[in-house]
């Protein structure tokens, strides 16, 4: 869709037509419900949050001022409706009882990943993804996928930085034995 379609789209989602809106939601559907798949555990709870974030994305349409990336502006809906409806599930997912402890030998690579999780087809990543705690799942899609610093995910979360960093670690222990797991099942069949 063209910047100016897109433009004449949603100023008649902001008159409320219908039509435009269903245009505007089928657009995006397919984009939105892989970002609110990473963090929930089910496809019915994804559709949820999207069909939720589509509600207060065109309560909010008049508020895009069309000076950023508009699905730029639909994404971070999503993903604060993702976060939201972990914390309505589980009550303080992020917090955690231990402090991870890094030291010389074991250090977190920046947006590194192991060549074994990289190199994986992308419907393995996302299932193991979803098999990981909520707490570890959100922040690494946060960090990972939607590029925010730890800072910024301690922010969102009401997290330490530590726990933000410890919560990533631990969600890529936990990726690399979940996919090797499935790797030694996948050749033994």
């Amino acid at each position: 869709m063209e910047n100016d379609q897109l433009k004449e789209i949603i100023k008649r989602c902001i008159a409320d037509d219908r039509t435009a809106q269903e245009q505007l939601f089928k657009h995006f559907y397919g984009k939105m419900m892989g970002v609110c798949l990473r963090y929930t555990k089910d496809r019915d709870r994804a559709q949820e949050v999207v069909q939720e974030s589509f509600i207060k994305i065109f309560d909010k349409l008049d508020e895009f001022d069309f000076k950023g990336s508009f699905e730029g502006w639909v994404r971070r809906i999503m993903v604060n409706a993702s976060i939201d409806a972990i914390r309505k599930r589980n009550r303080q997912p992020f917090s955690t009882d231990e402090e991870y402890v890094f030291n010389d030998s074991y250090s977190v690579q920046e947006h590194d990943l192991d060549d074994d999780i990289t190199k994986i087809k992308a419907e393995y990543a996302l299932e193991a993804i979803q098999q990981l705690s909520p707490a570890y799942q959100t922040v690494f899609n946060l960090y990972v996928i939607e590029n925010y610093s730890h800072k910024e995910i301690a922010q969102i979360l009401d997290i330490s930085e530590g726990t933000s960093k410890s919560n990533l670690a631990k969600a890529k222990q936990n990726l690399r034995k979940i996919l090797s797991e499935k790797f030694v099942n996948i050749e033994d069949q």
